[in-house]
């Protein structure tokens, strides 16, 4: 067989596949030319783009560093060792894996390491701010365990404390789970630890969302009180798409590290354990900490833009990087809003409220985040302008419904168009 052409090492993605490249193109001016509100997205440095793309790609590593399954794998050791080096000293905690390809799979590693088919487990409910891999039904999580769902509190729409101790001390769980991806304020770390010592509980906390505001140091971190912590990698924390799991706990370190490998992957993605390592050493900079600030303080302008212009907000408010707006009083959907909103350039999700009367394919409510455009640069004043320009789509949609609210989504657009131009993104893509 004759040796590949020079193209196929040398020739650019626009020239040897020109319909991948047309739609790569698109994202990134959508990207650029956009608001991007959804809590779980950021945007990475071009650092972490180029490491995610890199030779690495192209090794199998299956194993750990020392004890890998093929040969030729010292750089690929050298890699993930960094990557545990660098988030380890950046949560202060003395055991990671980095090899988890998604937060869903660091949160399923956790259930198989420490618990068997049918063991019961207390978490927050899905439509109350917590999430799929949480015991959804139609999750693994749901199907194979016994979830039982903790709430919040009615009246402050925030977790209902005494009621999780109550559920803990009829149902006496393996395991309390905390964390979700739609609950805006503080977890009491330390009262759910207590409240799971108390019955003898694993307490896992799945940090995901809020992974960069801990490191960040202006949330307070998990670890201190809990055995174990999944995480993504790619949200608050801004390194590069993938799961993490942290312990303090050396045994159930060891069980993690059996239950990642062989118990449900196979080979590491190690091009994006080296983007990983990338966005780690990022985040132990000075200058992140002022990046988590800054997501706590535009969190809040939008809160209170979105509040001012007679918006509800779930809770009243956020002390994290999102907030959740319930639509109901005025009689609009998250469907139509999310899908109103994207035609005006911003980018947001539909998203259930606690005690949504709407499926969940249409919702009551939207989530908005801010760590995207926080990364982009923008403060306050540009917070406070997007708020307002949210309020103008919402309030045209609740006046004239999707089919004449037109003219202020082309508005709108235009203007978000002309902000966006003044933060542009990766200057030679």
């Amino acid at each position: 067989m004759s040796p590949p052409p020079v193209d196929f090492f040398e020739a650019s993605l626009g020239t040897s596949d020109s319909a991948v490249s047309s739609v790569l193109r698109k994202e990134f001016v959508r990207q650029e030319e956009g608001v991007e509100l959804i809590a779980s997205e950021n945007i990475v440095s071009r650092a972490v783009l180029e490491a995610a793309s890199c030779v690495l790609t192209n090794k199998y590593a299956e194993g750990y560093i020392g004890r890998r399954y093929y040969g030729g794998c010292e750089p690929s050791d050298d890699i993930e060792r960094l990557a545990i080096e660098r988030v380890t000293r950046l949560f202060n905690c003395p055991f990671a894996n980095v090899q988890p390809h998604s937060g869903a799979q660091a949160n399923q590693a956790v259930f198989f390491a420490l618990l068997r088919p049918g063991d019961t487990y207390l978490s927050l409910a899905l439509d109350e701010g917590g999430h799929l891999s949480h015991g959804a039904p139609v999750n693994i999580s749901g199907k194979w365990f016994n979830p039982i769902h903790y709430g919040l509190d009615k009246t402050s729409q925030r977790i209902d404390y005494d009621a999780l101790a109550s559920l803990a001390a009829e149902h006496k769980p393996k395991l309390i789970l905390a964390g979700g991806s739609a609950y805006p304020r503080i977890i009491d770390f330390a009262r759910i630890g207590s409240i799971a010592k108390d019955c003898g509980a694993y307490f896992m906390v799945d940090m995901a969302h809020i992974a960069g505001l801990v490191a960040g140091k202006v949330h307070p971190s998990p670890l201190e009180h809990a055995d174990v912590v999944t995480s993504t990698t790619h949200k608050t924390l801004r390194s590069a798409r993938g799961g993490l799991i942290l312990s303090k706990d050396e045994g159930i370190g060891k069980k993690i590290n059996s239950s990642v490998f062989p118990g449900l992957q196979g080979g590491p993605l190690m091009h994006l354990i080296a983007a990983k390592a990338v966005g780690f050493g990022e985040a132990l900079r000075p200058e992140f900490a002022d990046y988590a600030r800054a997501i706590i303080d535009n969190a809040q302008c939008l809160a209170q833009t979105l509040l001012s212009g007679g918006y509800r907000l779930v809770s009243g408010g956020t002390d994290t990087h999102l907030v959740l707006v319930d639509l109901s009083a005025k009689q609009i959907n998250g469907k139509d809003s999310e899908e109103s909103l994207e035609r005006a350039a911003i980018t947001c999700n539909k998203n259930s409220i606690p005690q949504d009367l709407q499926p969940p394919q249409t919702t009551s409510g939207i989530r908005l985040g801010v760590p995207a455009v926080t990364t982009r640069g923008m403060g306050l004043a540009e917070i406070g302008f997007i708020g307002e320009q949210i309020v103008k789509v919402l309030d045209g949609l609740a006046s004239h419904g999707s089919a004449g609210n037109g003219d202020i989504e082309k508005e709108v657009r235009a203007d978000i168009i002309k902000l966006c131009k003044r933060f542009p993104l990766y200057r030679h893509l």
